[in-house]
């Protein structure tokens, strides 16, 4: 492992971003389980639509939210195991295919979320203004994290 100038190894800083998006990817999960049962924080099912979803009446389904919370908690294992973090189960290619994937999904929500909605994807203003600022930004930096997890063995990365 190399060493650069700060006396950082590369592997030290590729751990530390595990960490921060696995964790993310695990508080998020655990925030779409919730809303299994109850729009938390938000007051009213018709709040939680306008602020979450963007469109409806109220919190989608309890399956919807159970299922988004799932691949939610899987991405944040993979990172997790990817990074070195936790205990790795599994063939290393297909660790590193699933991190690559969870890379490619966040970047394309948050990219998506900055040109969709509220263009070709009808959304309400609450809900365009909040992914502005918060949701796509959230899943561009976690699908950069998630990269540098991923790739973190190839020769662009020398690791």
């Amino acid at each position: 492992m190399t060493v650069d100038e700060g006396g950082f190894r590369a592997m030290d800083v590729v751990r530390a971003g595990g960490v921060a998006v696995s964790g993310a990817l695990a508080v998020v999960g655990a925030l779409h389980g919730v809303w299994a049962v109850t729009p938390w924080p938000l007051r009213t099912p018709e709040e939680f639509a306008d602020a979450v979803v963007g469109a409806g009446e109220g919190v989608p389904p309890a399956a919807a939210c159970l299922g988004v919370a799932g691949l939610l908690g899987a991405a944040s294992y993979l990172v997790a195991a990817e990074a070195g973090v936790v205990p790795a189960v599994g063939p290393a290619r297909m660790r590193r295919a699933g991190v690559r994937a969870v890379s490619a999904v966040m970047l394309a929500r948050g990219v998506g979320g900055l040109t969709l909605f509220g263009t070709v994807v009808e959304r309400s203003e609450r809900f365009r203004r909040l992914d502005r600022r918060y949701y796509s930004p959230l899943c561009l930096a976690l699908g950069a994290g998630a990269a540098a997890v991923g790739w973190r063995g190839s020769a662009a990365t020398n690791c």
